[in-house]
């Protein structure tokens, strides 16, 4: 034996230990010798039971996920659980830290199942596209009924273990798993015939007797999987324990199993999954560490202040809202109370949890409270002027060696840095609204912020919660310089013959939530006009929109009409002949588009930027654009961001529609980028680029 794996008895018990650090990964080595292990205790004479545990910080947390997609190498997980069942020696899983996925499947193999405090227990595969695929949907509804497997497989969201037990997914909780593992094997060793999940049938009964009941119970979970594959295998596959016999069954959640890991969704789930990993990963120097935070201070008490404190504070963080105006700091408080009273109400948190994170946030109308934060965040108006002379401030008040980050969303950071002596501790945070529940922040990279604070950022972003993505300086970054194209494009898609409604949709059935025409006025069209104004720049519609004080869902009228304490958008006629009469004046005749052509309009000029983004080196993957777009503005995980989907369509067909659109519209910036081009001659996507 290696030492991934060891086997040693203790008087008439077996133990068998995985160890395959960080998180006991069930690859096919472990596999290997797991398998070789049980078989050598169940010959021993003298053992009367097994214990399978972990060394480390955890049990088995999964399959290694680099074998998926891959020709399945024997032992598989299947071959192996299959031995643990059928030995005729009651074998004990003793679970500590999470048992997840593959690691929960092989515990359901297990007769008996024990567990340390802390542990949590659950079958994620669903948020990778696929269903469990060794038997999770088979002994898991047998052990703990139909409707408690549905919600675990349905949500991928791992359970404690004090709920594991109630539930009958668990036999026993111990506060010592390796003393506690031998008296409770040794409790149970003499009892036959083991127990086998496969052959339970009570818990499932009740749905046995009305298989029609799984649909109801399934409803309100299809109901918000819009567009995805695996939650109605998953339903599949759970009917299959209620209609077939087990083997049967087993063989039914194989093949639904296969065909969602080979299938397109999964892979793109899969890349965004590593992509997210790699998003922070910076070349930095070697040894370098960041500072010491202990303390933040935020400036600003708008929608976005004081949901970047309410971060902080999760993560148990003190900090300060400082905003010179009393009364807009009043209102900062007041959100963040309500948030928290919310959250209280819905019982996402204790009455202990809300008052201690409440007394974190601490409010302030002089800037001079930043004197004694790590780090300072700067949330107000996007104005240049304004950002530039606070940060002078900040530069004469915060201590010496506190970053000072900017959440601009478009503007210089250099420019930004410059307004201090110290340009090496300047950097951007650009968090995403709502801040408290949206996981983006682009990390922004200026031209002299310092190692140490780079590193910082990236730490910090993630301590309270965060996906890091680190970009460099230009208008917009990353994902709001795309967006611009897009934003463009759909004014021009307007002119040209399609209405708001019809836009939309186009991208909603394409998997997005909103499409761009709900956002603004969600958002508020009045902040992209003012951005506009300040730019010298106009949309048609959406200008004269504001002009007639049509901001969107906070006015009532925007793209849409709003009824009276409603959000649901309403076609308005009043936006249609304001539509049709601009595009007359301006001598544009008006067709229907087809969805198709609305969506490659909306997605392939964005694409393109995003090359040239890649091009100039403002993001270090292709990757990364697909975390921003993913996880900050919506783009359907399970396409995999924008740069992903683009190797799916393939870049030749972009590149070609792209000079079309360039020749229809007469806009150079539709033109394909020289990396496209390449890329698209040489038959690569962008993934290639990312190593």
């Amino acid at each position: 034996m290696t030492d991934l794996v060891t086997l040693r008895r203790d008087d008439n018990i077996s133990v068998i230990t995985i160890d395959n650090p960080p998180v006991n990964a069930f690859g096919v080595k472990v596999r290997e010798q797991v398998l070789a292990a049980l078989l050598r205790a169940a010959d021993d004479a003298a053992t009367d039971a097994i214990v399978l545990r972990c060394a480390g910080r955890t049990f088995i947390a999964g399959a290694d996920i680099s074998e998926l997609g891959k020709p399945p190498l024997s032992p598989t997980f299947p071959e192996v659980i299959k031995a643990i069942e059928a030995c005729e020696k009651p074998v004990v899983a003793a679970m500590h830290g999470t048992a997840l996925g593959g690691g929960l499947e092989v515990a359901l193999g297990c007769h008996y199942r024990i567990a340390l405090a802390g542990t949590r227990l659950g079958l994620p595969e669903i948020k990778l596209g696929i269903i469990p695929g060794s038997g999770g949907t088979q002994r898991l509804p047998r052990l703990v009924g139909i409707e408690k497997a549905l919600a675990m497989i349905m949500s991928g969201s791992p359970i404690p273990a004090e709920e594991a037990q109630a539930s009958g997914l668990i036999d026993a909780m111990v506060d010592d798993l390796d003393a506690g593992a031998l008296a409770f094997a040794r409790e149970v060793a003499a009892r036959r015939p083991v127990p086998r999940a496969r052959d339970r049938a009570d818990r499932i009964a009740p749905f046995v007797a009305d298989p029609a009941a799984l649909d109801a119970a399934a409803a309100a979970y299809l109901k918000r999987a819009k567009g995805l594959h695996a939650p109605a295998a998953a339903i599949d596959s759970l009917r299959a324990a209620i209609t077939l016999s087990f083997d049967e069954a087993i063989a039914r959640e194989r093949a639904l199993f296969v065909a969602l890991r080979d299938g397109e969704q999964s892979k793109a789930l899969r890349h965004i999954f590593f992509a997210e990993r790699a998003a922070a990963k910076v070349d930095l120097p070697a040894g370098e560490k960041p500072r010491k935070v202990e303390r933040a201070a935020i400036i600003g008490a708008g929608t976005m202040g004081s949901g970047i404190a309410i971060s902080f504070a999760n993560a148990g963080i003190p900090v300060s809202i400082i905003d010179l105006a009393p009364e807009a700091l009043q209102r900062g408080l007041d959100t963040v109370a309500k948030t928290y009273r919310g959250a209280l109400a819905r019982g996402g948190l204790t009455q202990e949890q809300m008052d201690h994170r409440l007394g974190l946030i601490k409010g302030a109308t002089d800037l001079a409270a930043i004197a004694d934060a790590d780090l300072v965040i700067e949330a107000v108006f996007e104005d240049m002027e304004i950002k530039r002379k606070l940060f002078a401030d900040l530069d004469r008040l915060a201590k010496p060696g506190a970053v000072l980050a900017t959440n601009t969303s478009y503007l210089d950071v250099n420019a930004i840095a410059q307004a201090t002596g110290r340009p090496q501790d300047v950097l951007g945070l650009h968090f995403f609204s709502p801040a408290n529940i949206m996981r983006l922040v682009e990390v922004v990279r200026a031209e002299k912020t310092a190692p140490d604070a780079l590193a910082t950022a990236i730490a910090l972003t993630r301590t309270i919660g965060k996906i890091p993505v680190v970009v460099g300086v230009c208008h917009g970054f990353v994902g709001n310089r795309m967006l611009r194209l897009r934003t463009v494009e759909a004014e021009r898609l307007l002119l040209e013959g399609a209405l708001p409604q019809e836009v939309d949709r186009a991208l909603t059935d394409f998997g997005f939530a909103m499409g761009p025409f709900a956002v603004s006025d969600l958002a508020g069209l009045d902040i992209a006009w003012r951005m506009r104004q300040a730019q010298g720049l106009r949309a048609e519609i959406a200008d004269r929109l504001c002009e007639m004080e049509r901001f969107g869902q906070k006015t009532g009228r925007g793209f849409y009409l709003y009824e009276a304490g409603s959000r649901t958008p309403k076609p308005d006629p009043e936006v249609e002949q304001l539509i049709v009469e601009t595009a007359a004046r301006l001598g544009i005749a008006r067709a229907p588009i087809a969805a198709k052509d609305i969506v490659e309009r909306l997605l392939f000029p964005m694409i393109n930027e995003g090359t040239r983004i890649l091009d100039e080196g403002i993001a270090q993957r292709s990757g990364d654009i697909d975390v921003i777009w993913v996880s900050g503005y919506g783009f359907p995980s399970w396409r995999g961001g924008p740069m992903h989907y683009a190797g799916t369509v393939g870049l030749p067909y972009i590149r070609d529609r792209l000079i079309e659109f360039a020749v229809k519209t007469g806009d150079a910036r539709h033109r394909p980028a020289s990396l496209l081009e390449k890329l698209a001659g040489d038959g690569k996507a962008f993934v290639t680029l990312d190593g």
